[in-house]
C-alpha cells in the first residue's frame, strides 16, 4: 500500500500521525511511505530520521495526496484540504464528525473511507486511540485552568492550591471518564478542592475507591450541577458520548450562577462542547469571556505538548494502520471489531449511527456491517 503522512495545517498543531519508528514498521511490512516535508518537525522528528526509516520526503502536498492509498493524519481535514481527497482513499485520523456537517458531507460525496481514531472501540467499551489524548487533555485542563485563573490572564486571581490560611480553589469536573479522572489526578496534586459529577454510579464508586477522601463525588443532575457551579472557581467539561455530539449540560442561563472571572475548560469542544456558550478556539487565541466567565475551548489541546502526544497516540494507532495496510480496510474491518467501529464514512454513506443521528442524516446512514457484507 502507498501511505502518506501529512503535515498538519491546523493553527498551532504540532503533532504528526506517524513517527519514524512507525514508518519503519510500514516499510518493513513491504509498504511505501511518503512523508510531507517537515511533517514531524513540531514533534521533534527531522526529515532525515524519516528518510533513515525508509520514507520518501515530498514537498508538494497535492502530489502526495494524489499518490497515496491511505492518508495518515492527526486532526480532521480542513476546508483547504477537501479538494485533495479522492474517491476510494482511506483517511486515518481523528474526525469528530458529529460537530462538523460540512466535513461529513464532503467525505460522503467523495466516497472517502474515513476511519476515526475517536470511535474505535474495544468490546469492553475502551476507546484505545482516544484514551491517550483524553489522558493528556484531562491533565492539561487543570494546568490551563490554573493559568487562566490568574488575574493577568483574565481570571479572578486565585491560586488553585491555596496557601496556609487561605481557601483552596474549587474544581468541578463534569464526567468521570478518562479525561475527568486525569483532570482529578492533577487537581488533587495541586491541592485543589475537587468534585466530580457523573451519571454512572459504577464510575463514581470507582473514583471514590481510587481517590478516597481526596475528592467528592456527586450524581450528575441539574440540581447538583447548579450547586457546584455556584461554588466553583474552575469547571472542567469532560463529557463524552462516543461519536455523538456532547450534551449541553451548562446553559447560558447557568453562567449566572458562576462567580465572576471563574474559568470553564470544555474538553468536549471537539464534539460540540458540553457548555451552550462553547465555541472552538485555538492555541493562538485560547479564551473568550461570556457573562464574565472565562471560557477555554481549544479544540486540539494535546497539540500543545506534541512530543508526548505524538508518541502516546502512535503507540496505539500503529497496530490498526499496519492491519489496514497489510489486509486492506475491508478485510481488516471484518476481522477487527474495534477497527470496524472506527469507520465513519464508506462508499458514500455515513456508517456510524451516532454521527448520523447527531447530524440528522437518517437517509445517508448505512450500517457498516451491511456494507462490509456487500463488499
Amino acid at each position: 500500500m502507498k501511505i502518506a503522512v501529512i503535515k498538519e495545517i491546523k493553527s498551532q498543531e504540532y503533532r504528526v500521525g506517524a513517527t519514524p519508528d512507525c514508518v519503519r514498521a510500514y516499510v518493513n511490512a513491504g509498504h511505501r511511505v511518503k512523508v510531507q516535508r517537515q511533517a514531524g518537525e513540531g514533534s521533534g522528528f527531522s526529515d532525515d530520521e524519516y528518510i533513515n526509516a525508509g520514507a520518501e520526503i515530498e514537498s508538494d502536498v497535492k502530489k502526495i495526496f494524489d499518490w497515496a492509498d491511505m492518508i495518515i493524519k492527526v486532526k480532521e481535514p480542513l476546508p483547504e484540504e477537501y479538494e485533495l481527497l479522492r474517491e476510494g482513499q482511506i483517511l486515518f485520523t481523528y474526525l469528530h464528525l458529529a460537530a462538523d456537517g460540512r466535513l461529513t458531507k464532503m467525505l460522503t460525496e467523495k466516497k472517502v473511507s474515513a476511519v476515526g481514531y475517536e470511535t474505535m472501540e474495544l468490546d469492553d467499551g475502551t476507546l484505545p486511540c482516544l484514551v491517550p489524548m483524553s489522558e493528556i487533555a484531562g491533565r492539561l485542563s487543570v494546568q490551563e485552568g490554573a493559568k487562566y485563573l490568574e488575574r493577568p490572564a483574565g481570571g479572578k486571581g486565585l491560586l488553585l492550591g491555596g496557601v496556609p490560611g487561605v481557601r483552596r480553589g474549587r474544581v468541578t469536573i463534569i464526567g468521570g471518564g478518562t479525561a475527568g479522572r486525569n483532570a482529578a489526578e492533577i487537581a488533587i496534586g495541586i491541592g485543589a478542592d475537587v468534585t466530580i459529577l457523573d451519571i454512572s454510579h459504577e464510575k463514581l464508586r470507582y473514583l471514590d475507591d481510587i481517590f478516597g477522601s481526596s475528592i467528592k463525588t456527586l450524581y450528575s443532575n441539574h440540581k447538583n450541577l447548579c450547586e457546584c457551579l455556584k461554588q466553583s472557581d474552575l469547571i472542567i467539561g469532560a463529557v463524552l458520548i462516543t461519536g455523538a455530539s456532547a450534551p449541553k449540560l451548562i446553559s447560558r442561563e447557568d453562567l449566572k450562577l458562576i462567580s465572576p472571572r471563574s474559568v470553564i475548560v470544555d474538553i468536549a469542544v471537539d464534539q460540540g462542547g458540553c457548555v451552550e456558550t462553547t465555541r472552538p478556539t485555538t492555541h493562538d487565541n485560547p479564551t473568550f469571556i461570556v457573562d464574565d466567565v472565562v471560557h477555554y475551548c481549544v479544540a486540539n489541546m494535546p497539540g500543545a505538548v506534541p512530543i508526548t502526544s505524538t508518541i502516546a497516540l502512535t503507540d496505539q494507532t500503529l497496530r490498526y494502520g499496519i492491519s489496514i495496510a497489510n489486509k486492506g480496510l475491508i478485510q481488516s474491518a471484518k476481522e477487527n471489531r474495534a477497527l470496524r467501529k472506527g469507520i465513519n464514512t464508506y462508499n458514500g454513506y455515513v456508517t456510524h449511527r451516532a454521527v448520523a443521528e447527531s447530524l440528522g442524516l437518517k437517509d445517508e446512514y448505512r450500517d457498516i456491517e451491511t456494507l462490509l457484507n456487500e463488499a
